[in-house]
């Protein structure tokens, strides 16, 4: 009998786990995918916003704020990278103008001290590369990036150092109420529990239907992006907008975490909640709409594009509640700012838990710490293919990744046995090449340190079809020759 069963593993569901291992108490995380991270914790900006961004008497407006403020401790703690880069929400017309006084002002109430209206010269001397039809912007400090699905790792690699108990490849089927817990129906048998937290994400409605918890329904709204080389990250410094519509935040141009220069998403209200496929005209209005504010970027550039589906709630907000089924939490609807919002959220859950009845006693030897994966490579770093040292032994070129920091991301807790697993923890495969040198290399050291067929190991896992399975697996037979 666990006491604190979290339905769903990304960045909300692994901050939750995260916040509730300080306590003496028995949790389990379940996700019905391979790995943590591969939904829209993995697919989104990565931007840690400011506390204007979202509106004044708003849970978005609450908690948005306040999990900015937690970032660089926890950056601190876990090792996942962070860095503050500043904001621009620029506006080229009087209208926009008087949108960005109402931003600022939302943002004083919400307790913003970092926020400034600027103009044109101003704006240059921030942003070097910006179009010359600009003529005002809000200016916040403290807005930053990040990078989400290694921030969700990292969250819940240090659960589990904690005494979380992760079952991946778990689907709920049912869920059905007895006297004092919850008997919980999954494709890998039935899991016990005092409480459920439903931080299902875009199926977050549908777990709640299971005992009609379900108050909200889940609007999927589709983004998509583009992700460029970092020979084009000069052209940004700070993370800039354009002024908000009804349907989000806009195109925005920034960097990564890690310095590659990125556009997007638009917004496309949708009705699968799987589909996560690009198209050429989305794609097309992405890169006009982003050439108002950075004209210069260089198409050709480009990387990848990719898209992510936001759980919009039909409430208009987050919803994060007990449900009228006392010990069901629901924690739904989180889409922007959900990934600024999670820390911040994980804590208002655990005063949910304490309100509800469940004693929470913290633990004498919780550990916060967690080591990072990626070493640093400065210039005393001394690395080449096909080093047999595997301190030295690069694997990626692009990223300068090599095996030991590859092997130690197979042994930290979760279960991973995909390319694309490694990729999103070590960055193997995410230079120009996109993974053409290094992908039957990582495939090799997967299966020589898991001891599986390298017939076993998928380059996306088990979300890809099975004709693209099959592609893979002919693919690294051929690489590994």
């Amino acid at each position: 009998m666990y006491d604190i069963t979290i339905i769903g593993a990304g960045v909300v569901g692994a901050s939750i786990a995260r916040e509730l291992s300080r306590y003496s108490i028995r949790i389990c995380l379940i996700e019905k995918e391979e790995d943590v991270t591969t939904g829209a914790s993995k697919a989104n900006s990565g931007i840690v916003h400011g506390g204007y961004s979202a509106k004044y008497g708003t849970l978005k407006g609450e908690l948005c704020g306040k999990g900015n403020r937690m970032y660089e401790q926890l950056n601190k703690e876990l090792n996942f990278g962070f860095r503050r880069t500043g904001a621009l929400v620029v506006g080229f017309s009087e209208e926009d103008k008087t949108k960005i006084r109402q931003l600022y002002e939302n943002g004083l109430k919400l307790g913003s001290d970092d926020l400034e209206i600027i103009h044109k010269d101003r704006i240059k001397e921030i942003e070097p590369h910006i179009s010359e039809e600009v003529t005002a912007a809000l200016y916040s400090k403290s807005v930053g990036v990040t990078s989400p699905y290694e921030f969700t790792i990292a969250l819940v690699e240090n659960a589990i150092m904690n005494g979380v108990e992760l079952k991946l490849e778990t689907e709920v089927t049912s869920i059905e109420i007895k006297d004092e817990y919850f008997n919980i129906k999954t494709n890998n048998g039935n899991i016990d529990s005092k409480y459920v937290i439903n931080a299902a994400g875009l199926y977050s409605d549908k777990i709640a239907r299971m005992i009609e918890a379900d108050n909200f329904k889940i609007c999927p709204r589709r983004g998509q992006y583009i992700l460029f080389g970092k020979d084009q990250g000069h052209l940004v410094n700070t993370v800039v907008f354009q002024v908000p519509t009804e349907k989000g935040k806009g195109i925005l141009v920034t960097t990564t975490y890690h310095g590659n220069f990125m556009i997007g998403p638009n917004a496309e209200e949708i009705d699968d909640k799987d589909d996560v496929a690009t198209t050429i005209e989305s794609l097309e209005n992405v890169i006009e709409t982003a050439r108002k504010s950075i004209k210069d970027f260089d198409i050709r550039r480009a990387l990848t594009s990719f898209s992510g589906i936001r759980a919009v709630s039909s409430t208009g907000d987050f919803v994060i509640e007990e449900s009228r089924v006392k010990g069901f939490i629901n924690v739904a609807g989180i889409d922007s700012p959900g990934l600024t919002s999670a820390p911040a959220i994980a804590l208002k859950v655990v005063d949910i838990v304490k309100a509800s009845g469940l004693e929470l006693r913290e633990k004498p030897h919780f550990n916060p710490y967690r080591k990072p994966l990626i070493r640093i490579k400065d210039e005393s770093f001394y690395g080449r293919i096909d080093d047999k040292e595997p301190e030295r032994n690069i694997i990626c070129r692009c990223e300068k990744i090599t095996e030991a920091e590859i092997v130690d991301a197979l042994h930290r807790g979760i279960p991973i046995k995909s390319i694309d697993a490694v990729k999103r923890r070590v960055r193997a495969g995410m230079g120009n090449c996109q993974g053409n040198f290094c992908r039957n290399r990582v495939a090799a050291i997967i299966a020589r340190e898991l001891k599986i067929p390298i017939d076993e190991v998928s380059v996306r896992g088990k979300k890809a079809s099975a004709a693209s399975l099959r592609a893979d697996i002919k693919l690294i037979r051929k690489c590994s020759k």
